[in-house]
């Protein structure tokens, strides 16, 4: 039997930051749109890692929606933490980074969005970040999904 938090099909995020060692990446579900006006994120961070280090020096961030044909990426932006190895290196390396607007993206995702800090609520071992948007881009392609990467074995639902 599935848990309760298991059962919808999430979409799959990864959360561009940037801090002294650079440009970061990770993944993320705990993620949901929480106002219309003015258009706001909140997304939950886990402590210590890269990306909550880097967000407490810098305010902004990009919020990628995953495409479906990005699912192989979740191996080395989840499984691996931005602390011991250096995702922008691996990135460039592999020709996986574009740019748009200002900003260091993976190509090729669903949505785009450039997000800025306006609050951040401390939640157990997550720390929880509103951020309002700035600016979005979104394509017509089809997104990465829980379901999917349990389908792939990448996780286990």
């Amino acid at each position: 039997m599935k848990r309760p938090w298991n059962i919808p099909q999430l979409p799959v995020y990864s959360l561009a930051t940037t801090g002294e060692k650079g440009l970061n990446m990770n993944i993320c579900t705990y993620v949901s749109a929480v106002s219309m006006q003015p258009k706001l994120y909140a997304i939950a961070v886990y402590h210590h890692t890269q990306t909550w280090e880097n967000l407490q020096h810098t305010p902004s961030a990009v919020l990628q929606l995953l495409s479906a044909d990005q699912f192989r990426l979740v191996a080395h932006l989840g499984k691996k933490s931005g602390k011991q190895i250096d995702k922008h290196h691996w990135l460039h390396q592999k020709n996986r980074l574009t740019r748009w607007k200002k900003y260091l993206v993976l190509p090729n995702c669903s949505a785009l969005v450039a997000l800025h800090t306006q609050e951040v609520i401390e939640t157990g071992d997550h720390s929880l970040y509103i951020f309002e948007v700035q600016q979005y881009y979104s394509s017509q392609l089809p997104y990465l999904t829980t379901g999917l990467l349990s389908e792939k074995k990448l996780i286990r639902i």
